[in-house]
């Protein structure tokens, strides 16, 4: 038989073995799961055999199927590797994996400038946007973290901030037990990851609570930790870059002179993937990028030494 009069079938029998269920498989090529079983059904008919078969951990080849399964899997691979050359109806899409705190709150606020001058390019920030979800691998990736491949973006400074009603509940002079009392927000983040500072890290270096500087409230996302700070809920420490908007606003302030921050322990780093690198869309949006990041990274220095422009 010709590979091209089944390629269909083929191709859905390909996407069935790799995400080990017909629904992926679906949603990968944007049909239902009930045509991507007829698809398979069909060329099992042509066959005149199985080629699927059912178990715990999804679906599996028959043992008719796994003679051919290395070229089957080598064969799309190739496809796919010729698309991405070609870069069939994807050359105005950026998708873009990135620190869910740091989309929100850093690159999504400042994206309408980009994409202002840039009307064309279509973007996927973490599975949402304009550009349609995908499920290969994203064009870039922003990341927090000791991270040896990649350019570095900026260090962030973690400093804490309340509301203007609850900064006049606290007192800046006692060093010793300003924040007795106060109530404290916390990252989810700060607890479960050791290289994310929090209320522990920031008091056992700058003072001002003896005790119990775990307790208080967690939260998930940085964006509502920020909104409970703005409804005058507590007192937080986070990273300057992730709070600038707010801070620019008067939405509140540091509690503390901008000298007594943490800096980070790893920076944000943007990372491209390998055969993106010639996209001239990539390349438009990661000099974008660094730009950006080289201007926050100025006013965090400067904040970090208690200075401004």
């Amino acid at each position: 038989m010709k590979a091209a009069t089944h390629l269909r079938s083929l191709q859905a029998l390909e996407m069935a073995i790799r995400f080990g269920s017909l629904k992926e498989a679906a949603d990968a090529l944007g049909i239902t799961p009930a045509a991507v079983g007829q698809r398979i059904r069909a060329l099992e008919d042509y066959l005149g055999t199985d080629l699927l078969s059912r178990g715990r951990s999804g679906l599996r080849p028959t043992a008719n199927l796994e003679a051919a399964l290395e070229d089957l899997v080598q064969g799309f691979a190739a496809l796919d590797r010729a698309a991405d050359a070609l870069d069939f109806g994807r050359q105005a899409e950026i998708h873009i994996e990135a620190d869910e705190d740091w989309a929100d709150l850093w690159l999504l606020p400042r994206l309408n400038a980009f994409r202002a001058e840039n009307p064309n390019i279509y973007f996927n920030v973490n599975g949402k946007g304009d550009a349609p979800a995908r499920k290969t691998a994203p064009d870039c990736r922003i990341i927090y973290g000791d991270q040896k491949e990649g350019k570095v973006l900026y260090r962030d400074r973690i400093i804490p901030v309340a509301s203007l009603d609850n900064i006049r509940r606290f007192d800046p002079e006692d060093r010793l037990d300003g924040l007795v009392g106060m109530p404290f927000l916390h990252l989810e983040s700060q607890r479960d990851r050791e290289d994310r500072p929090g209320w522990p890290e920031w008091i056992a270096r700058f003072g001002r609570r003896a005790e119990g500087a775990a307790r208080g409230i967690h939260y998930k996302h940085a964006k509502h930790a920020l909104e409970a700070v703005r409804k005058d809920v507590g007192f937080l420490v986070c990273g300057l870059s992730l709070m600038e908007a707010d801070l620019d606003e008067g939405n509140f302030l540091p509690i503390v002179p901008m000298r007594e921050n943490l800096l980070a322990p790893h920076p944000y780093v943007f990372q491209i993937t390998p055969r993106q690198l010639m996209r001239p869309q990539i390349i438009r949006f990661g000099e974008w990028l660094m730009g950006e990041a080289s201007i926050t990274a100025r006013w965090l220095d400067l904040a970090g030494k208690g200075t401004s422009d």
